[in-house]
């Protein structure tokens, strides 16, 4: 079954299609809806993040495109060979991923930048056919600890099996994958100092080490 996303109008949440409609009316211009993977199903790398930005991604339609974790995200990326292009934080900037596909756990913003666990498990049933759909898959990196338990849930994990931890390597054997960790490339997190752009270069690193 090839991997399908969710309609623009899709009504699965409750909660995030009133927070949808109520941005509708404030930001008339945003694309307001699930927002689509980036990068093609043929990648070996997978990045699932947390869910878009209401500024960013569900303004551009496109995953971590006009906001902070989209600066420090896809400069490195492209330092290391897993992109193309000039970055300009709009979806028709020519900019193009090598390798690698960028998709959320959640497909629509939530209020706060928080999602609840229905949520994450309703929007799973996209999560796991996109997985299924990458045939070349080998390394999943999962930003932050919603998106590393995310991961594990769809693919018939307990979350105690693996701990999350900053560029962790896990190896979920049932589908011959590994997973890696990261802090999140959040503006929170950076200016923290809770990861750094070296710290986030050294998660790169590992994952090329690792793919064949």
């Amino acid at each position: 079954m090839p991997f399908v996303c969710p309609k623009q109008d899709c009504a699965l949440c409750p909660r995030l299609v009133a927070y949808r409609e109520e941005n509708k009316r404030k930001f008339p211009s945003y694309y307001n809806g699930p927002v689509p993977p980036f990068g093609d199903l043929s990648a070996k790398i997978l990045i699932v993040g947390l869910a878009p930005g209401l500024n960013g991604a569900n303004q551009t339609a496109r995953p971590f495109t006009g906001d902070y974790a989209g600066d420090v995200l896809y400069p490195i990326l492209k330092e290391f060979g897993l992109a193309q292009g000039n970055y300009q934080r709009r979806k028709d900037d020519g900019f193009e991923l090598i390798n690698v596909r960028i998709t959320n756990s959640v497909r629509c913003a939530p209020p706060k930048n928080l999602v609840t666990g229905d949520e994450v498990k309703t929007c799973g049933r996209f999560l796991i056919e996109e997985i299924k759909d990458m045939t070349h898959l080998q390394v999943i990196l999962t930003l932050g600890g919603v998106a590393h338990n995310a991961v594990l849930s769809v693919l018939g994990y307990k979350k105690a099996a693996f701990k999350f931890a900053h560029n962790a390597v896990h190896f979920l054997d049932k589908h011959n994958l590994y997973m890696v960790n990261s802090y999140h490339t959040s503006r929170y997190n950076i200016n923290t100092g809770v990861l750094t752009e070296d710290m986030f270069r050294d998660v790169i690193k590992n994952i090329l080490s690792i793919i064949k």
